[in-house]
């Protein structure tokens, strides 16, 4: 693939270009983007005293003291990783926080070790720019909402349909109590890289319209954008009216099955099923006041009850017992009393493939 302009912050990001990140370990951790490696010119601690020294002697002490942190053995090996990471990605970049003296420092010790490679300019400032400019772009853009109660499919028909934005997707969580995954949630900074990649893709595509899930302001503890967020409040919703049947259906492979095999590819067999069967209860624990404690705990025993079962004999079906009073009693009035806060938003109702078809006519 050749490489785009470093300034053509687009294709990069379209193109999945690779990037290395010359920043901390800790300013890597707090957001980054999806393609990027952190590779440090300095760690930590490191980072640490050459600020403080920057901020009490000036700049010249602090690059002193920087050669002087990173020198040796500690810089050859720095070194080396930046060259094998440029000769397994020909075509990507470096880049620092302002593409300022880090990435320049950076340049020059490959050019001494024998490569040229280029840095983005303006760092990793100029992309995290473009892209919340991005999201507020995208966001004022045509949009039309798939709502419907829990289980219906929503974030199913969200990834199937070619302009759909998966925003569960890219925070890495389902939005409710049970919505955790095995991996750990994106911090805000990386949701919102990973929402505006995603956005920018389906531009590449042509696409001008958008669906999304119906969902509230926080999924998790990530925050929605605020313009995607406003704008949402707005938008068209086409509502999916499957039974109840089928949902719980999705559910039981969705929240039951899947995340049982993930703790468990984690975990080992053992301790997989311990942590499963806490994640079950945690998510009944974050809903016990709403549900009253006397049915909190009636229904978290039969869920418990539910996973013993499954564990001793591979049965699912005691999962229904918890899972069905919780949709009826608990979940669906829930939605029921929002989305009727919506109703002269909805402009299509119908199961899931007649909802999946009108989403596919009306908004291409």
């Amino acid at each position: 693939m050749s490489r785009p302009n470093c300034e053509d912050f687009r294709q990069l990001f379209v193109n999945d270009t690779p990037l290395m990140d010359m920043r901390a370990p800790v300013e890597f951790a707090q957001g980054a983007f999806p393609t990027s490696v952190n590779r440090p010119l300095m760690l930590d601690s490191e980072r640490e005293a050459v600020g403080t020294c920057y901020k009490e002697q000036g700049q010249e002490a602090a690059l002193a003291l920087g050669h002087e942190l990173v020198h040796g053995d500690i810089k050859a090996e720095r070194v080396a990783q930046w060259k094998a990471f440029c000769e397994a990605n020909p075509n990507g970049y470096l880049y620092c926080f302002r593409g300022g003296l880090r990435s320049e420092i950076t340049q020059q010790w490959l050019k001494e070790a024998g490569i040229e490679y280029p840095k983005i300019v303006g760092g990793y400032k100029a992309l995290r720019r473009f892209l919340i400019d991005t999201i507020e772009q995208v966001a004022a853009q045509p949009m039309t909402l798939i709502g419907g109660n829990t289980g219906c499919g929503k974030t199913i028909m969200v990834n199937e349909l070619g302009n759909g934005i998966d925003l569960e997707g890219a925070a890495n969580h389902r939005g409710s109590s049970f919505g955790r995954y095995v991996t750990e949630q994106r911090t805000q900074i990386n949701f919102e890289n990973v929402l505006a990649v995603e956005m920018l893709k389906k531009q590449e595509r042509g696409f001008t319209h958008f669906v999304y899930e119906d969902e509230g302001r926080i999924i998790g503890s990530a925050n929605v954008p605020l313009a995607l967020n406003e704008a949402m409040q707005h938008a068209k919703i086409a509502v999916v009216n499957d039974p109840v049947d089928v949902r719980i259906g999705r559910l039981i492979d969705d929240y039951v099955v899947r995340m049982q095999r993930d703790f468990v590819a984690r975990d080992g067999e053992e301790l997989g099923w311990i942590n499963f069967a806490e994640y079950l209860a945690r998510g009944m624990f974050g809903i016990r006041k709403r549900l009253g404690l006397e049915r909190y705990e009636a229904l978290l025993n039969v869920q418990q009850q539910a996973v013993k079962a499954m564990q001793i004999n591979g049965s699912l079906d005691g999962h229904d017992d918890w899972l069905r009073p919780l949709l009826v009693e608990y979940y669906d009035p829930m939605y029921t009393y929002q989305l009727s806060k919506k109703a002269d938003r909805i402009v299509f109702r119908g199961e899931y493939d007649e909802v999946k078809d009108w989403l596919v006519e009306k908004t291409k």
